[in-house]
Formats: C-alpha cells, sequence, structure tokens
C-alpha cells in the first residue's frame, strides 16, 4: 500500500499512471467524496501490494534496503538494476511488502436515543472483519447493582458473523455523566458489588460477551485500592467462565499524577489483573477546548513511554479517535467545535478550496478557512500519515494493538492500513 500526498495540478489519472494503477481503483480504495476536486496536501492510499520509492538526494541501494529492511542486493534483484549502480534522483524503486506481525483491533460502537441508526449498524458490519473485540457502548450501573443495556441490536450477530468478541462495556455513569459516588458504592459496599457481579455473569451469558470491559472514570482518589480489589475479585468470577477482563484507562504520564481523571488508575496494578488495557490516548484536542490535533503522536508517545513501564506492552490497547474537530476562532470557554470525519474535513477543504497542510510534531493534518459569515475556522482530523504514524508506533513499541474511539465517523483509509500493516488476531467462538 502506497501513500501519497496530493501536489499542486495532479490529477487521479496522473498518479493512477506513476503507480500502475487505475483511477477507479484510486477511487473505490479511498472513496474519495472529492475525485474532481483534489485538494492540495490530501492523502490518499493507493491500493498496490507493496510500495514504489524514489531516489532522493544521497540515497544507495544499501541505504534505502536498510531503510526497509531489505538486502541490497534482493532490491537490485527486483529492480533488476546492478547492486552496485549509482543512483539517479527521481529513480523509482519497487518495495516489496514486508512481513506483517499480529495485532488486535477494538472498536467501540454507540448508539444513541430510542433507537440504532441503519448507518451505524452498517459501520459496524463494515469495521467489523478488521476487528477483534466490538464494544457496544455501554451498560450502565444502577446503585443497587442492576444493570441497564445499550441497544444491542445486531450487534451480537455481527460480532458472531466476524468472529469477533463481543465486549460488553460497563460504566460509572449517571445521566451521561461519569459518577464517583455510584463508583464509591461499586467499589466499597459488598452486598451491591456481589450482586452487581451476579448480574454481569447473567447479562453476559445471556447475550454472548466473552471480554468483561470496566470503563470507570474519574471515580475518587480515595477508591483507588478498592477499585484494584474488585478487579482482582471480578477476575476470579470472570476467569472461571472462560471470560476475558480488560479495563480502560486515562492516559496519564506517571504514577503521581494528580487530576481526578487519573489518580484511581493504578497502571501497574491494572497491568497485574486484567488481560489487556484500553488507554485513552486521545482528546488532547477536544470539543470544548482550542484548535490542536486530537491525539498528537508526541504526547500519545509520552503516555505509552510511561505505559510499557507498568503495563506488558502486549497488554496495552493504544487508543485511537476516528474523528477530528472543526473550531470556529478565536476559541472562546464556552464554544463547542463540531465533530467531523476525515471524508467530511476533506469535503471542507476542496468546497474552501484551502490546501491541507501536516503538522510534523503531532504527525496531523490541519487546514484553516473562513465560512460565508467572514469567521475564521480551524480543522484537526486524521488521514493516512497520521493513522500510519500510529501503526509504526505500536510496531515499535510491540503493543497489543489499538482501540477506537467510535465507529460511525467514515475514515475508509483506516482499514485499508490495518490490513497492509497487521495479521487482525480473531478469537474463536
Amino acid at each position: 500500500m502506497q501513500i501519497h500526498v496530493i501536489r499542486p495540478n495532479e490529477t487521479l489519472s496522473s498518479i493512477a499512471r506513476t503507480y500502475q494503477t487505475t483511477v477507479q481503483d484510486i477511487i473505490e480504495a479511498n472513496e474519495l467524496p472529492n475525485p474532481n476536486d483534489l485538494v492540495v496536501g490530501q492523502s490518499i492510499v493507493i491500493p498496490i501490494v507493496g510500495r514504489f520509492y524514489f531516489v532522493q538526494q544521497g540515497d544507495s541501494l544499501f541505504s534505502i534496503g536498510r531503510r526497509f529492511g531489505i538486502p541490497y542486493q534482493e532490491l537490485a534483484r527486483i529492480n533488476r538494476i546492478p547492486a552496485n549502480q549509482p543512483l539517479s534522483v527521481g529513480l523509482r524503486l519497487y518495495i516489496p511488502q514486508g512481513r506483517k506481525r499480529n495485532a488486535e483491533f477494538n472498536a467501540y460502537v454507540e448508539p444513541r436515543g430510542t433507537s440504532v441508526a441503519p448507518e451505524l449498524e452498517n459501520a459496524a458490519r463494515e469495521a467489523a472483519p478488521y476487528l477483534t473485540y466490538l464494544a457496544p457502548f455501554s451498560f450502565q450501573v444502577n446503585r443497587d447493582g442492576s444493570l441497564k443495556p445499550p441497544l444491542l441490536n445486531n450487534f451480537p450477530a455481527i460480532a458472531r458473523a466476524n468472529r469477533n468478541v463481543l465486549m460488553m462495556v460497563i460504566n460509572n455513569q449517571e445521566q451521561d455523566q461519569f459518577s464517583d459516588e455510584l463508583g464509591r458504592i461499586l467499589l466499597n459496599d459488598m452486598t451491591v458489588q456481589d450482586r452487581f457481579l451476579d448480574n454481569i455473569v447473567a447479562t453476559a451469558k445471556r447475550y454472548g460477551f466473552r471480554d468483561i470491559h470496566f470503563d470507570f472514570e474519574f471515580l475518587r482518589p480515595a477508591d483507588r485500592e478498592a477499585y484494584n480489589r474488585f478487579l482482582r475479585k471480578a477476575k476470579q468470577r470472570f476467569q472461571n467462565e472462560g471470560w476475558l477482563m480488560s479495563t480502560a484507562l486515562a492516559p496519564k504520564t506517571s504514577a503521581t499524577q494528580e487530576g481526578l481523571w487519573y489518580e484511581a488508575h493504578d497502571y501497574k496494578a491494572h497491568g497485574e489483573i486484567v488481560d489487556f488495557v484500553v488507554i485513552m490516548t486521545y482528546e488532547w484536542g477536544y470539543s470544548d477546548g482550542p484548535a490542536m490535533a486530537v491525539s498528537p503522536i508526541d504526547q500519545v508517545r509520552r503516555v505509552l513511554d510511561y505505559a510499557v513501564t507498568e503495563i506488558p506492552p502486549e497488554k496495552i490497547l493504544m487508543g485511537q479517535n476516528l474523528y477530528g474537530y472543526d473550531w470556529t476562532l478565536p476559541f472562546v470557554q464556552g464554544t463547542v467545535a463540531k465533530a467531523v470525519s476525515p471524508q467530511q474535513a476533506i469535503q471542507i477543504a476542496a468546497r474552501e478550496n484551502v490546501p491541507i497542510q501536516y503538522d510534523m510534531k503531532a504527525q496531523a493534518p490541519f487546514f484553516r478557512y473562513t465560512d460565508d459569515e467572514g469567521k475564521q475556522h480551524e480543522v484537526w482530523f486524521e488521514d493516512a500519515r497520521s493513522i500510519q504514524a500510529k501503526f509504526d508506533l505500536i510496531k515499535e513499541m510491540n503493543l497489543r494493538g489499538m482501540s477506537y474511539w467510535k465507529l460511525g465517523l467514515s475514515f475508509p483509509q483506516n482499514w485499508l492500513l490495518i490490513v497492509d500493516n497487521f495479521n487482525v488476531t480473531k478469537r474463536e467462538n
């Protein structure tokens, strides 16, 4: 698979000729919203096996081979050139696809309201072949330990058909807000806690859940050890049933990090107790805050650098957003940015005729435009380059894989690049 960034005056026809493919294949692979109005700086994936590399000043077969993990003699043989031949700048070399490692992928799907939108169910159906886990969000817990299920509709059937582990997501929300008081009751009142665990087991058996996933957030710092004790107790119950257990963790950079989101999450204990964790490495740029990348890779790396000192890397799923935001400038506290999919972001850039830029530090695309009312906007989103940078980080740090928040916002390049980089682990039902 090749990632190509649109340059001035390029067309799909010229790009297809360069990579020996067809215009239609490029359109279909990217589900291009703007095939006749490409945006300078827009990234697209070229659906070919392997990739092409164009020689740059100072390159040699040896340096290129080392970069891609191929002996220079093999690179010369594949491209039918002498191994000792000096390379001219611009020469196109074919790089074969390397070996892929196994990885696991999860995606949350969040039905809202009183029914599941057909588009959301279709999004789950389209993503499921690329997933290990499918996670309907979420079961709500009452203060007596009883459970209120999310809208499940056909999600269990979709999971079964695609050999996805159906993940039972349980959180401590009340009225769509995380409640430390609900958390206190569940973690400290043993009568309620035992009833809570009994209800989880009965519900998981009824629907076919095989991973129990606790997303307990904004707990009281005083309940840190109570949460750890609860997880140990729950793990024993679920292990007897042959189920996995996982947790969602706030993105910490140290064991002593202060703040209500962080303090009750004990990375070391979770790493010892649960089968895997989802670290929520996104929302640096968020709807209620100033414009910036949602998951800048430098910040993601800081979190993961700490995480692997406390949690085995093979237990870590990196959290990843499937969306971006469109902010109105200047940012004013109390205003809310609009969520956009990568496809919608491209459409906005094409409509406004503005180039897409790329922040190398954050490894994220962005652009600015002025709307019809004269207001300035700044849009940060995800593209093939930004998601490839995250996949490279997964491989570098030998992580378990990636978890997406959330399905329903179109990003077709992501799924193509998963299978180009990894063999998706499937677990037998």
